[in-house]
């Protein structure tokens, strides 16, 4: 636990960068600027206070008060614990603004879904190519269909959505209605998905259900059909022995030994890194983890290397987990060593590739790459990049004021331009969206920002990141300062200024491995 960043609230974790929700929720609706009361560099609303100052203000009784802003923070501010509200600040009960509704609004009155479910007879696969052909039913509960209609209508004006879009999922709504067994009770998602083999849309007719707290998701979940698939050829004591492993690393445990929920991605790789040694164990007549031996794990250990490092990990996770737990009574692995990960080290992109991205055709991919390419910033942080975060040729991220290099400049309006001519209603306030995402609020994913750029962020990160520690003659806390790095992670970067293939990069004819960054040490 620690303090909010910017009203210094107690109560906050590193999980929103150390912010409160609500001044989360202030960065997002006011612009940087400068405190009049606190001079402060952070969030001001139109009365140039940032929000630790004007919940002061308010609290002192703001212009009902009599009081200006400067008197009201003359003698400091009252702190607070976080996130014990969620009303925005300002807003007394009973003197919150109501939200302007646009004209000739139209309110359907509120459903309330029955609790109960038509059972079925027998199951049977619908026909709904010949629905297509010869029309569905229509809604057998007009009072759903109201409703969720008119849902689907502000839905749709909230987003930006445009008409064909609109009457598309419009009329994805009335088929699933239409098909219930039960009038009036939610809808199943598996239900909805089925419809994607007569073209309708599924993704946003799932957003609208969900918002009306009319979905029922029934979808079984990725991980659990990758596990069972992935353990379908062996034995089954085997299955039941990683099922519980599976269930304590994904749930965690409340009885002793105490754990937490692990992430599906680690839970994934623990288990595809002891894969191959599961599968050779069931070839050789092994039904139980409970046979295995410290011999049969040096049989199939591989010898040395990063494959041994990722096997033994995996096998040590699976073994410590079930014998804590009683599943088996003894951990074959425990006092077996088998080395850690190498260290891959970082090494410059070609000169070509680069340019080639920064100069691409693609607006998207070019204003990637030069971000990138002359700030290093983070694949998360371009994700999570919102249009408010520039203004004045300056990025605000992270309470760093970063100046933009000309050519990210360039590259940035031509992408806005882009933008604003395909998806000129869109409500998503990131700066990078794709067609998908450009329907909603949500950030891009990392794959979409890889195929863009046509190389990873890492991968240019680090080459700027080399660049800069080169030009600075290895200064290691100018790039901590720079690009946000530790010092454990600075010095991964310093063993490699010896490099021999370094050294021959950065001795090319041209004077300079990436000659459009030669200007940009100082501009960060």
């Amino acid at each position: 636990m620690g303090a909010c960043r910017d009203c210094h609230a107690w109560g906050v974790t590193r999980t929103h960068q150390w912010l409160c929700e609500a001044c989360r929720h202030w960065r997002k609706k006011h612009p940087r600027g400068k405190c009049t009361a606190c001079s402060a560099d952070t969030a001001i609303n139109d009365d140039q206070a940032c929000r630790l100052c004007w919940s002061q203000f308010i609290t002192s009784g703001g212009r009902k008060g009599g009081i200006d802003l400067l008197k009201a923070n003359r003698f400091g501010q009252q702190l607070s614990l976080a996130n014990l509200r969620h009303a925005s600040v300002g807003q007394h009960r009973g003197t919150r603004r109501k939200r302007e509704e646009p004209p000739n609004a139209v309110h359907a009155p509120a459903f309330t879904p029955v609790t109960h479910r038509q059972l079925t007879l027998f199951p049977a696969a619908r026909d709904l190519a010949n629905g297509l052909a010869h029309g569905f039913p229509p809604p057998a509960e007009p009072r759903m269909a109201a409703f969720l209609d008119q849902l689907l209508t502000e839905h749709a004006r909230k987003h930006g959505w445009s008409l064909t879009h609109t009457k598309r999922t419009r009329r994805g709504l009335a088929i699933a209605l239409g098909l219930q067994d039960t009038p009036g009770a939610p809808l199943r998602a598996t239900d909805i998905l089925g419809l994607q083999g007569i073209g309708i849309t599924t993704l946003r007719l799932l957003e609208v259900c969900a918002a009306a707290g009319l979905l029922e998701d029934d979808r079984e979940p990725a991980v659990d059909k990758w596990f069972k698939t992935a353990t379908a050829e062996l034995p089954e004591q085997m299955r039941n022995e990683l099922d519980s492993w599976y269930t304590i690393m994904l749930n965690g445990s409340s009885t002793p030994p105490r754990s937490k929920p692990r992430s599906e991605t680690t839970t994934r790789l623990y288990l595809r890194w002891s894969l191959p040694a599961l599968h050779s164990w069931a070839a050789s007549g092994q039904t139980s983890l409970r046979e295995i031996t410290p011999e049969h794990v040096k049989d199939v250990l591989p010898p040395s290397g990063n494959p041994r490092a990722a096997m033994g990990q995996g096998l040590r996770c699976l073994f410590r987990v079930l014998k804590g737990h009683r599943v088996i009574f003894f951990n074959p692995i425990g006092p077996m060593r088998t080395g850690t990960h190498e260290t891959r080290h970082p090494m410059p992109l070609a000169s070509a590739q680069l340019r080639d991205a920064i100069n691409s055709t693609n607006p998207a991919g070019a204003a990637l790459t030069a971000i990138v390419a002359f700030h290093g910033l983070r694949s998360g942080q371009l994700r999570k990049l919102q249009l408010t975060d520039i203004h004045d040729g300056r990025l605000h991220l992270d309470q760093r004021t970063i100046p933009l290099a000309q050519p990210v400049r360039d590259r940035l309006s031509v992408w806005l331009a882009y933008r604003e001519r395909h998806w000129p209603s869109t409500r998503n306030p990131h700066v990078f969206i794709s067609r998908r995402t450009a329907l909603d609020s949500a950030p891009v994913g990392v794959q979409w920002i890889t195929t863009s750029m046509g190389m990873t962020v890492q991968q240019a990160r680090e080459d700027r990141i080399l660049y800069e520690l080169h030009a600075s003659g290895g200064d290691l806390r100018r790039i901590c300062d720079m690009f946000g790095l530790s010092i454990a992670g600075a010095n991964r970067y310093s063993t490699v200024l010896a490099h021999p293939g370094l050294q021959t990069v950065n001795a090319t004819p041209s004077g300079h491995h990436h000659q459009h960054k030669a200007s940009t040490g100082a501009t960060s």
